[in-house]
């Protein structure tokens, strides 16, 4: 599995201890230093069976400056998805990968499901 996170996130830190307490394997990926790609955004959409809304960081001060609440709407799936991968800072995480299953935010009902 790859979990893909902030280290100074709050959330992140606790679905990393779920992690651990469970015993998981994965492997870390920080989200600011290593961007997730264009390419790896649109898998990880398609394999999620989501509305790309899901992938917005919507808490984030970015998605915020950047005032996207209103713009989203008026932008198509690629323009939106160009968007997440030019700052891992506006893409909503954690978010856990394994196989084909990918679920960004952190639900323990929905991860328990990957273990």
């Amino acid at each position: 599995m790859e979990f893909v996170c902030y280290p100074k996130c709050t959330t992140c830190q606790k679905a990393q201890k779920w992690l651990d307490q469970k015993k998981a394997e994965y492997t870390v990926r920080d989200i600011k230093t290593q961007n997730p790609t264009y390419e790896e955004l649109k898998k990880w959409h398609k394999a999620s069976g989501l509305p790309l809304k899901r992938f917005f960081n919507t808490s984030g001060q970015l998605y915020r400056s950047m005032e996207l609440k209103d713009k989203l709407a008026d932008m198509t799936e690629e323009e939106q998805l160009r968007l997440l991968a030019t700052d891992g800072m506006l893409v909503k995480r954690p978010i856990l990968i394994s196989g084909d299953k990918v679920f960004p935010g952190f639900k323990e009902t929905e991860w328990e499901k990957l273990l």
